[in-house]
């Protein structure tokens, strides 16, 4: 029994030692100095203002991103946010009784309500889901339950509720589609004596107005309205109890007065006649005003006022497609505004706009108008919030809350930017990085160090909190120092690579230069090349380099290449734009003549340093750029050994392609780089009615291997299988690739595949029964490690696959390393048979997965650290020696002699190991690792609603001073071991001059 316990003993020491190596962690002040975070909140699409009292001044908004936030009114800064995750759109906001935050959400089926001040959870109310894209959020003037709060509406699809403000309780519910099943209702309004009714599409007689009953929610009435026209059932707007809709045509507007009980007036006005002009195009818009609708007519903006009493239209204003206007704002009793946003001209590409606030009953006089500038890069102004307030002279002000082209966001009041937030970089789509300019003139010390005073007063701090002897005061001039370093945020290259520019692209458009060392804008572009033009919208797709100098660093910049596509016309056209990174200009585009399905960079540069690249479109062509003489003989010359493949998960295959002759462009009528013709040279089809395709991953091509061996504890030697042209593909059932719940564990199963895509060969297949997707997974130099989920266990699992190349087994001396037919220099051929040998391990692990990638260094040497991103929102960072495949529960003195950790069923999770520390990336969506000059470390940007930085050393910094190394500290150490030599050498002469005197 005591032996029992002494193994148990030893074995839980040995365990502990093994992980005390892998961890590592921060002090408290020193969070922060290597790393930043940033919050953002994404596009907003509705906003209201809380301005009332004398509490703090804010503005609730909603956003493209499922965000709901309070912003303070004077600075933009976030009170509070919550993202209520993926799929979870906003579709209202509101404000009850000046504490609530009413939200409506997933096309009515959440409705929340929040806690104004600290936006803590109040009650929730899940809704039944109903067909249909209306959602709509009404806070009734009455109490309904006599609960002494006013109560709600809540349109969705067909169904309509009512809801108690007080605890979210439905009071009732009904049914509009349920006694007619063409019945579309549109709106719903509460009339001015009260009674309740719906106005929507019928099949049968075009316009139907429905009667509720407000107490119990019965359906009273149904008075279908007979028209003689079909009517367009996309939007239909109540503006004073009149229904405007436009008719199938788009050439004549009806207007339907509705009296209920009555009989409803029906009013047939030509659009012609209200613009003078032919209807090419028009649309009825969304924005509520006052008396009056909008109509988009031949890329015109018309606003009509709509006479309550008769129906009648009178054009108030006509517009330019670019305006802006906002839903109108209730200021007193009898006035309601309206704001206008306009460029003046020329003003979309300057900046300048004309911001008009005018009243619905005297719309021709102005009751504000100012003159607003905005930043070039903003673009236009694409949504707008009314506010007013009281001044002191008792007359009413107004403040703007606008959005932008780039999806900031702007105050704007009297004239004046307030302030502006740039939740653009909520939506990053790609990234990439460069390196900062070359440093020509050296700065002078005095340009770092202010003075000799300051250089000792930092590092006698420095010192003193080494020795934890600084005050609670001294601790935050130490953070201070160390945060303003001078060195953290030059616009220079350093020695170590740390410093770097950090180029995204978003989902509006525009590419973004953030700086690594404290993560702020260097530069920002709206590409014009992508933005929307004669109602083309344009999407964004890809950053890739183009050209990278070295040879030529000190005179020319480097420049990414951006590809996008046109979006809104049958034929999609890609789009490429060229931009200097150092200047953040876009130098040139070009309109391509085909749609880009595939972008495949090329490892091969031409004398000026651009790098090649093959654009694939939708025939399988592929494009060589850029189209010069000296590309096309440098791709030539390698165009054998180019062999792409395309993944269609849609159908299931992967399919493999080769380069063929050049497509003569002259008869083909083909203009856009050099053209050539491929040919599919293999396949795999994986059955539809077994395995869909869940994860494709492939291994980064500027992947540094440092080694190809692996040396054991008993000496032995096994060869690493580096075949860059191998990819990793998971596969699970159909019902597995839904959500965790949708399959039982008999229906779901995973199958993980490695296939070599020069040839298609399956080099290896192992199978997984009960595991369902979502799948994640990194590839690096022999291995794969992926996620998934056991439905039998009911936990997340995470294994490995290493593997070893058998035809290099005799290769045991060094010399046959060097020089025999396998070393690092011999190309691997795909065409040769390999003889693999494959490793696995699976082990439990705690979390979802929403993201997964590998640290990267520059040579490759330093240890691995597998980088995980949480449901949670936190990057996990776990050592890759978690994962040898080769763990053994009592590892014999050769394999602990070698690293490996005893095995165990889950893998250990430390609050060390979150390098994202305490903060949250919100809605995280990637990681991003890149290599510093530095070996031991690797730069980390994790991008998602929130941006993170950070650097991390796998091996810890064992090449390296860290940044906060107190240099006074060692120069006293140096100073007393001299002083102490010195005193020892006194005494010790004087001892041996004492014993001779004896």
């Amino acid at each position: 029994m005591n032996l029992q316990v002494l193994q148990q003993t030893a074995l839980g020491v040995l365990i502990l030692c093994s992980i005390w190596i892998c961890c590592d962690a921060l002090y408290e002040d020193q969070v922060g100095v290597w790393d930043w975070h940033q919050q953002y909140i994404g596009k907003v699409k509705h906003a209201v203002f809380q301005t009332q009292g004398s509490g703090r001044k804010r503005v609730i908004v909603g956003t493209e991103e499922d965000a709901i936030a309070s912003l303070n009114l004077r600075t933009g800064e976030v009170y509070w946010r919550r993202v209520l995750g993926e799929g979870d759109s906003v579709n209202a906001l509101d404000i009850i009784n000046g504490k609530y935050v009413i939200s409506l959400s997933k096309d009515g089926s959440n409705v929340r309500a929040w806690h104004l001040p600290d936006g803590a959870l109040v009650w929730e109310s899940l809704l039944l889901p109903s067909m249909g894209s209306v959602a709509s959020l009404l806070v009734l003037p009455v109490d309904i339950n006599n609960d002494r709060m006013n109560d709600m509406l809540i349109f969705s699809g067909s169904m309509l509720y009512a809801l108690s403000c007080h605890d979210g309780g439905i009071i009732w519910k009904a049914d509009l589609q349920a006694l007619r099943e063409d019945l579309v209702i549109k709106k719903v309004s509460l009339s001015s004596d009260g009674t309740l009714f719906g106005v929507g599409f019928s099949d049968v007689s075009g316009l139907v107005i429905v009667e509720i009953d407000l107490r119990f929610g019965h359906i009273r009435k149904i008075n279908p309205v007979g028209i003689s026209k079909a009517l367009d059932t996309k939007e239909l707007m109540l503006v004073n109890g009149v229904a405007v809709a436009l008719d199938a045509a788009f050439t004549t507007v009806v207007t339907a007065l509705i009296k209920t009980g009555g009989d409803v007036k029906i009013v047939e006005t030509l659009l012609s006649d209200l613009v003078s002009a032919e209807v090419k195009s028009a649309q009825i818009l969304s924005t509520t005003l006052e008396g009056a609708v909008a109509f988009q007519v031949n890329g015109k903006v018309v606003v009509v006022k709509v006479d309550s009493a008769t129906g009648q239209l009178d054009v108030l204003e006509v517009f330019e497609s670019s305006v802006v206007l906002s839903n109108s704002l209730n200021v007193v009793e009898s006035k309601h505004a309206t704001a206008i946003v306009e460029p003046t001209e020329d003003g979309g590409s300057i900046g300048k706009f004309s911001l008009r606030v005018v009243y619905a009953n005297s719309w021709s006089v102005d009751a504000a108008k100012d003159s607003v500038s905005l930043e070039s890069h903003r673009g236009l102004i694409r949504k707008v919030f009314l506010n007013a307030y009281l001044r002191t002279d008792r007359s009413y002000g107004f403040r703007a809350l606008v959005v932008g082209e780039d999806d900031s966001l702007s105050l704007l009041q009297q004239g004046e930017v307030v302030w502006t937030r740039e939740d653009g970089l909520a939506s990053i789509i790609d990234t990439w990085t460069s390196e900062l300019p070359l440093e020509r003139d050296r700065h002078p010390v005095s340009e770092v160090e202010h003075d000799l005073a300051d250089w000792l007063r930092g590092h006698w701090l420095k010192l003193k909190a080494t020795l934890f002897l600084a005050s609670a005061e001294e601790l935050a001039a130490v953070q201070a120092l160390r945060l303003h370093s001078s060195d953290k945020t030059k616009m220079a290259r350093d020695h170590n690579g740390f410093r770097k520019l950090l180029i995204v692209l978003t989902k509006a458009g525009k590419v973004i230069a953030l700086h690594t060392g404290d993560g702020r804008i260097v530069w920002s572009v709206l590409l014009p090349s992508l933005r929307a033009e004669s109602g083309i919208s344009k999407v964004p797709l890809k950053l890739m380099p183009w050209q990278v100098p070295h040879q030529h660093a000190l005179d020319e910049n480097p420049v990414v290449l951006v590809v996008g596509r046109s979006k809104g016309i049958s034929d999609s056209t890609g789009i490429l734009s060229w931009v200097d990174v150092y200047k953040g200009k876009e130098l040139r585009s070009s309109k391509l003549n085909f749609p880009v399905k595939l972008m495949i960079p090329l490892p091969f540069t031409d004398t000026s340093e651009q790098r090649l690249h093959l654009f694939i479109d939708d025939k399988q062509k592929a494009h060589v750029f850029p189209a010069t003489e000296e590309s096309l003989s440098l791709f030539l010359k390698h165009k054998a050994n180019v062999v792409y493949h395309i993944v269609d998960k849609e159908k299931g295959t992967i399919v493999g392609y080769t380069i063929k002759n050049m497509v003569d462009g002259i008869t083909e009528g083909e203009t856009d780089g050099h053209v050539f013709h491929t040919e599919p040279i293999w396949s795999v089809i994986f059955p539809s009615e077994t395995e869909v395709i869940s994860t494709v991953v492939t291994r980064r091509p500027d992947e540094a291997v440092h080694t190809q061996s692996k040396i054991l504890g008993s000496r032995d030697v096994l060869y690493k299988y580096l075949n860059k042209n191998m990819i990793f593909v998971a596969t699970v059932t159909p019902k597995a690739a839904q959500h965790i719940g949708s399959a039982t564990p008999e229906e779901a199963g995973l199958v993980a595949y490695l296939i070599d895509t020069v040839t298609g060969r399956v080099l290896h297949r192992v199978s997984h029964p009960f595991m369902q997707g979502p799948v994640h997974a990194v590839f690096n130099e022999n291995w794969v490690v992926y996620h998934y989920f056991n439905l039998k266990m009911y936990r997340y699992e995470m294994s490995v696959i290493e593997i070893y190349d058998q035809n290099r087994m005799g290769d045991k001396g060094v010399l046959q390393l060097m020089l025999g037919r396998h070393n690092a220099s011999s190309p691997v051929s795909s065409y040769s048979i390999p003889s693999i040998e494959v490793k696995t391990q699976t082990y439990f692990f705690t979390f979802s997965v929403k993201a997964m990638t590998v640290t990267s260094t520059a040579r490759g040497i330093t240890g691995k650290h597998i980088l995980v991103g949480t449901v949670n929102d936190q990057v996990l960072a776990l050592d890759k020696r978690f994962f040898d495949p080769r763990r053994t529960v009592s590892p014999s003195q050769a394999e602990r002699e070698e690293g490996i950790i005893p095995l165990t069923d889950a893998i250990p999770i430390f609050p060390q190991s979150y390098i994202t520390h305490v903060h949250q990336v919100e809605g995280l969506r990637g990681i991003l690792t890149v290599p510093a000059r530095l070996e031991s470390t690797s730069l980390v940007f994790t991008y998602g609603l929130d941006l993170f930085f950070t650097r991390t050393a796998p091996s810890r910094t064992y090449d390296s001073l860290t940044e906060d190394f107190s240099y006074a500290l060692l120069l006293i150490t140096i100073v007393a071991l001299i002083i102490g030599i010195v005193v020892t050498w006194i005494l010790s002469e004087r001892k041996e001059l004492g014993e001779k005197w004896k």
